[in-house]
């Protein structure tokens, strides 16, 4: 699946202004819809933008089994957030690391999850 077909077809992420940028790369812009009662960007909103940059790491071609975050910093109105994957095992059962970061460069959230090939 190409990267426009992913964008297109999660309408989730799409109403959400979460798209794929380039392979294994989703970009966000924080706005007052993402955010929750403490005034910040809530944290399903980052798992949503860390989990479709895992698909476009894939190609559309694996699914998320089991997910771990670790939140580090909150991320404010007006932020664009970048989640990067990398793969750490690319097998039938892909493990893969993504790092969700501020236009700056400020790590908001680490996430390493667990992927199951479709094909």
């Amino acid at each position: 699946m190409t990267l426009d077909q992913l964008n297109f077809s999660d309408a989730f992420a799409r109403n959400n202004g979460i798209a794929l940028t380039a392979e294994g790369v989703a970009q966000m812009t924080v706005t007052e819809h993402h955010l929750n009662g403490a005034g910040v960007c809530q944290g399903g909103a980052i798992f949503t933008l860390a989990d479709l940059s895992q698909a476009g790491l894939t190609h559309g071609r694996a699914l998320t089994t089991a997910a771990n975050i670790h939140f580090i910093h909150s991320a404010r109105l007006g932020d664009t957030l970048i989640a990067t994957s990398t793969w750490i095992h690319d097998g039938k059962l892909p493990l893969v690391r993504t790092e969700v970061r501020t236009q700056e460069g400020r790590l908001i959230a680490e996430m390493t999850g667990s992927l199951f090939r479709k094909d």
